[in-house]
């Protein structure tokens, strides 16, 4: 209720990204509340190291939600209760992922083919926990097939503590302009608060989606992995403070350096330096010179030589 009150924008669980490195990142700038990657509810139950990692929460890791998926209800049942142990803020139930090798299998966004399925699946699942636990789904699987305010009521009636709606379709994946009349719809016929997801970038596109939709708060997905300051963006603009400055070179070339080395510290070297580099583009945007530097970068698979890169451009600049 305290999280909800301050209007909360929210990391998007996102595989291979939310991990606890980049939560501690996200919440550095500002995220209210950040999601786990995607828990495949087999993997966890037959004890696979990945699934157990992922739902590893260290004390300072919070509020950090669990994100569970899977396409058996029982086993989703199961898996809430060996993730309600690690004492998430709460267990979400992943009922959007639109990628076929989940929403094919009836994981993710595949339980929209059948709502009755799904909510029968959400009342076993939060009649198995002590815990909160919510939903994140998408308005429908297709423009014919958007049945997203009446699953809202159907799923409130099972005691969810919330939903979230990313205001795409299943079928449109991460392309087209997402409707947040759809969250403002379904926003209006229930009373358990809604997040609404989808094109949420800055801290003007978060206080609009607010304003028309008069949601709870807003989740932030793919914009963070390149510019995570956005969360202090958005935050700055919901409490009424002065609009925040753009990171300056200096800020975006110590980020770079600061998640490697994380990264680094928390994997193999090369593993390390490989899963950063999906963000450094993103970090380095709009600097002088920023191409030929991810160019260098990308060739490169070692701590030392990626910081001896960033040090080299940093002292190019400095001198220039």
């Amino acid at each position: 209720d305290a999280l909800m009150k301050r209007r909360p924008a929210m990391l998007a669980p996102m595989e291979d990204v939310t991990d606890a490195v980049f939560r501690r990142f996200a919440r550095g700038f500002g995220a209210d509340l950040c999601f786990t990657e995607f828990v495949n509810v087999e993997g966890l139950l037959r004890g696979c190291k990945n699934a157990r990692r992922k739902m590893t929460l260290a004390e300072d890791d919070a509020p950090t939600a669990i994100q569970i998926y899977g396409s058996n209800p029982e086993r989703l049942a199961e898996a809430a209760r060996v993730a309600e142990a690690a004492e998430p803020a709460f267990v979400d139930v992943n009922c959007g992922c639109w990628v076929p090798k989940i929403a094919g299998r009836g994981a993710g966004a595949g339980w929209l083919r059948d709502p009755d399925a799904m909510v029968a699946m959400a009342k076993m699942v939060v009649s198995s926990v002590s815990c909160l636990v919510t939903v994140k789904t998408r308005i429908g699987l297709d423009e014919q097939n958007t049945p997203i305010v009446d699953l809202a009521r159907r799923l409130e009636d099972t005691g969810i503590a919330a939903l979230t709606i990313h205001c795409l379709t299943a079928k449109m994946g991460h392309s087209g302009s997402a409707d947040w009349t759809w969250a403002q719809k379904a926003r209006a016929a229930v009373s358990l608060p809604v997040v609404v997801n989808g094109d949420v970038v800055s801290a003007d596109s978060a206080e609009r989606a607010l304003a028309d939709t008069g949601c709870a708060g807003v989740m932030v997905g793919r914009r963070a992995i390149e510019h995570p300051w956005v969360f202090r963006e958005i935050r700055a603009r919901l409490d009424g403070r002065p609009d925040v400055a753009a990171p300056t070179l200096e800020e975006r070339l110590g980020l770079c350096r600061e998640h490697l080395r994380a990264n680094v510290a928390q994997r193999t070297e090369i593993h390390g330096v490989r899963v950063t580099r999906r963000h450094l583009s993103g970090y380095l945007r709009g600097m002088p010179g920023a191409a030929e530097l991810r160019r260098k970068l990308l060739f490169c698979d070692s701590l030392e030589g990626c910081l001896a890169i960033l040090e080299d451009y940093e002292g190019r600049k400095n001198a220039a």
